[in-house]
């Protein structure tokens, strides 16, 4: 359990932040860059949890909730190469493969898609269209960060690109199990 009696340090006032190494670093650094945007998945996850009606589904959402903060922490700590299992908080092929069961789960009760669907919809849906964009972004931070020459573990790279595509299948699902989507339309407003 982390107890936090202090909120504010103002160790940040100059703009550095402490990565869980302890290491100063900017917080316009790469990995502050992911984690940080893996911390804004977080917040669009409650947002889309304050409209979710399904317990079952609500419980997946706070679970994945949980292991954003376990991303956040591998991502704030680099691998090293002598690293024991057990030595840092790290996500687990395991929680990817727990992703990909759960995108299965959902997706058999969707119908096929025919066209591409615009972000919107109910609000949870919209939420979690949001969560999916927002997921890419880190994503997509977690790879520069890796292809700057900079250690992320394997399983983190792939949580990441799993939980994107589970994100894109809880909208349809939240959309009344697709039949509130919005689609495309192709050219409409030429």
């Amino acid at each position: 359990m982390v107890t936090l009696n202090r909120i504010y340090t103002r160790t940040g006032d100059a703009g550095t932040t402490r990565l869980a190494s302890g290491k100063p670093v900017s917080k316009a650094d790469p990995r502050v860059e992911a984690y940080g945007a893996v911390d804004e998945t977080n917040a669009c996850l409650g947002l889309a949890r304050v409209h979710s009606v399904e317990p079952a589904f609500d419980a997946m959402l706070a679970r994945i909730q949980n292991e954003l903060f376990d991303l956040g922490a591998d991502l704030a700590t680099p691998p090293k190469p002598d690293e024991a299992e057990g030595d840092a908080l790290r996500v687990s092929d395991a929680q990817v493969t727990r992703l990909e069961g759960e995108i299965d789960a959902l997706n058999v009760r969707l119908p096929p898609l025919k066209s591409f669907i615009l972000p919107a919809g109910t609000p949870a849906a919209a939420a979690l269209h949001l969560a999916r964009a927002v997921c890419r972004r880190a994503e997509r931070e977690a790879v520069r960060l890796a292809e700057a020459g900079e250690p992320v573990s394997g399983p983190a790279m792939r949580y990441l690109n799993r939980l994107s595509d589970l994100l894109f299948v809880a909208a349809r699902f939240a959309n009344d199990e697709g039949r509130s989507e919005v689609f495309w339309k192709s050219g409409a407003t030429r």
